[in-house]
């Protein structure tokens, strides 16, 4: 095909984005779960491998415009696909098709009533968030966020009858909407009074430092509340266990970075100026978000809370490195700001399949055992092989370990931390080793995380033999979703110059610098951030060392064991069996963690008599911020409620006098 007639990125993108839309309104028709489950799942997926093989080609490529006949009069919708937009679409492609693929499986049990509309609901969810990444104009980018916004409420609330359901829902839609009026307010100050919407108008509206510094703090705000970044947090760990496993790990994994996507394009493009106390403010902010998301996520018992607590601290590391990158940017350090770019890009795109992996491993325990309490678990490496191996690959990416993916993106943070020259100014120079600091600690926690979460859930003996004792490997849909995801880990760890090389088009959009000449200068082997005397790092090199550990291990003990086996009690610490009450349990996990940051925790105890015969203790751990920040504005809200209903008397004659003192009013206004 002549290469004029090749239809181009942004077509192809415009085309699944159409193409989800029909097949949810062929979800919603349908209304048979064998069609849904074993055709539409499965095209969705195959539009989400489209949509990401042309985000990729368009990576590198020139930008692509374009005005759709839609909208409203002399307000079009503009789309634009460039780098920054390009790189969000391949992380929502190359995630979705995992998730789409592991659906088709999960939900074969659904209702077929509830399964058509589930449907629907998630093939929008998908749409919209690609057209977040691709709108041009503010006009268009509110409807797709706030279309994308009230598609994942109604797949939150899947489970509408039970209350708590009903209770995380509108929480998620109240935090939602208050920051989409941060983002229009935002757009609004930009926007100046010109009438013109589009980005491209915005890019030249010169703002004076102080109108810029309005529109950055609206902006973090207001996708912050998306992000859950401190204090706007509070709906992220309700909303996760309430909703289904594949619509947690798409809004973890994918929903959440449009929030980091929108945070870039205000910051790095739409506007023409960054100050360095802006970055000073995100790094605060995202560190103190990941210290508090990790150390949460320590002590729950809830498997699908504890990662979604994870989910706050990866975002608040994300957060970190766009904050560093605007610091350096502010001062002209224009390499090292394209470093801590490249690792808050990577880390976003390890996160998408990281936590897309673990949400729906969590959910094939909840669908093989109903349970999600960690302290009714345990043993399931027996039961479900398959799926134990699987998430294994996750935890040990999330956890930082190398040769995966997570330990990619955090060592090029840490040597963004590390390698940083001197700044201007001695307080961020005092800093900037405090940060590097509180990121060490909580990569270290991240571990410690895992640890608890992959030993309680599938190590040692059922907790709980009649819940185990149920439980079922994986089927075939939700192993094909979980091994792309997994092979997603492998793959960005094992090869991140070349992923790096493609994520340098943003860093050169963003901040006019890239990484790739010097992460490449040795080879693509070798991933050296600045200079190879000072830091590099070879995953395959590694990744050799290991296999060969193992294979000699392995062989050793085949070619000297002398295959003669003798059996006996074991000594276990002078008992003469283990039971599964002497395992450590979730609370006894994470009670080092709890007495150490006790003054950060909302502590309860209730501790029975010693005399008691069934003893039973319990142990409660609140969110101090919801008690501070939350409770005290809805108590307020209540009395406002309050005074205002006593306003509605019933009576006719009381209405009409509130009409003629509210025109009187106003007549003495005009006046």
């Amino acid at each position: 095909m002549p290469a004029s007639t090749m239809p181009l990125p942004i077509d192809i993108a415009l085309g699944v984005i159409v193409y989800w839309l029909l097949l949810g309104l062929a979800g919603l028709l349908a209304q048979n779960s064998r069609v849904i489950t074993r055709f539409i799942f499965p095209a969705g997926a195959l539009g989400a491998l489209v949509l990401a093989v042309a985000a990729l080609s368009s990576l590198g490529g020139a930008v692509n415009v374009a005005v759709l006949p839609l909208g409203l009069p002399d307000l079009p919708f503009h789309l634009r696909l460039d780098a920054l937009s390009a790189f969000f679409m391949l992380l929502l492609g190359a995630a979705a098709v995992g998730i789409s693929l592991y659906s088709a499986g999960y939900f074969r049990s659904m209702e077929e009533g509830a399964l058509g509309l589930l449907c629907f609901e998630y093939h929008v969810f998908l749409a919209a968030m690609a057209m977040v990444f691709m709108a041009d104009d503010a006009y268009l980018f509110m409807v797709a966020w706030e279309t994308m916004a009230l598609s994942s409420y109604f797949l939150v609330t899947t489970d509408h009858k039970v209350a708590e359901t009903r209770r995380a829902g509108f929480l998620y839609l109240l935090i939602a909407h208050v920051g989409a009026i941060a983002i229009l307010m935002c757009f609004g100050v930009m926007q100046s009074g010109h009438g013109d919407y589009t980005f491209d108008a915005m890019r030249e509206s010169n703002l004076t430092a102080f109108w810029a510094s309005v529109t950055f703090l609206l902006a973090l705000f207001g996708f912050g509340a998306k992000a859950g970044i401190l204090p706007l947090h509070a709906w992220l760990p309700e909303a996760h266990p309430a909703a289904p496993s594949p619509v947690s790990a798409m809004m973890s994994g994918i929903m959440l970075k449009t929030a980091i996507y929108g945070i870039l394009r205000v910051s790095f493009d739409l506007l023409d100026v960054q100050l360095w106390w802006w970055g000073a403010l995100a790094l605060t902010l995202g560190l103190v978000t990941a210290l508090f998301g990790v150390l949460f996520a320590a002590v729950q018992t809830d498997m699908k809370r504890l990662l979604a607590y994870s989910s706050i601290e990866n975002i608040g590391v994300i957060l970190a490195g766009i904050g560093l990158a605007i610091v350096f940017h502010s001062f002209q350090k224009e390499a090292m700001a394209a470093l801590a770019l490249t690792a808050a890009l990577y880390h976003s795109l390890n996160h998408a399949f990281m936590k897309g992996l673990l949400f729906l491993g969590t959910g094939s325990v909840l669908h093989a055992t109903g349970e999600r309490n960690l302290g009714k678990l345990g043993g399931l490496i027996h039961r479900m092989p398959k799926l134990a191996l699987l998430v294994l690959v996750g935890v040990l990416a999330l956890a930082g370990l190398p040769p995966l993916n997570g330990f990619v993106s955090e060592w090029l943070l840490l040597q963004a931390f590390l390698l940083s020259p001197g700044l201007p100014h001695s307080y961020l120079n005092m800093l900037i080793p405090i940060a590097a600091a509180a990121l060490a600690l909580a990569a270290a926690l991240a571990a410690y995380v895992m640890v608890k979460f992959y030993g309680i859930i599938f190590l040692g003996q059922p907790r709980e033999k009649t819940v185990v004792e149920q439980a079922h490997d994986i089927g075939i849909w939700e192993r094909a979703g979980l091994i792309w995801l997994a092979l997603g880990c492998v793959l960005l760890g094992a090869f991140p110059v070349f992923f790096i090389l493609h994520i340098d088009f943003v860093t050169q959009q963003l901040v006019g610098q890239t990484l790739g000449d010097s992460a490449a200068q040795t080879g693509w082997m070798w991933l050296t951030p600045i200079q190879p005397e000072r830091a590099s790092y070879n995953p395959l090199i590694l990744l050799a060392i290991v296999a060969a550990g193992v294979l000699a291990t392995t062989y050793a003990v085949k070619k000297f064991y002398h295959g003669r086996l003798r059996r006996g009690p074991a000594w276990d610490c002078g008992y003469p069996e283990q039971t599964a009450r002497m395992q450590d349990s979730a609370e006894g996990f994470g009670q080092p963690i709890r007495q150490i940051f006790e003054l950060f925790f909302g502590i309860t105890r209730k501790v029975p008599d010693p005399f008691d015969k069934k003893p039973h203790y319990h142990g409660e751990t609140r969110d101090l911020l919801w008690e501070w920040c939350y409770l005290p504005v809805a108590r307020l809200t209540e009395k406002l409620s309050a005074l205002t209903g006593k306003l509605q008397h019933g009576r006719i004659n009381i209405y009409l006098l509130y009409s003629f003192v509210t025109l009187l009013a106003l007549l003495a206004f005009i006046r």
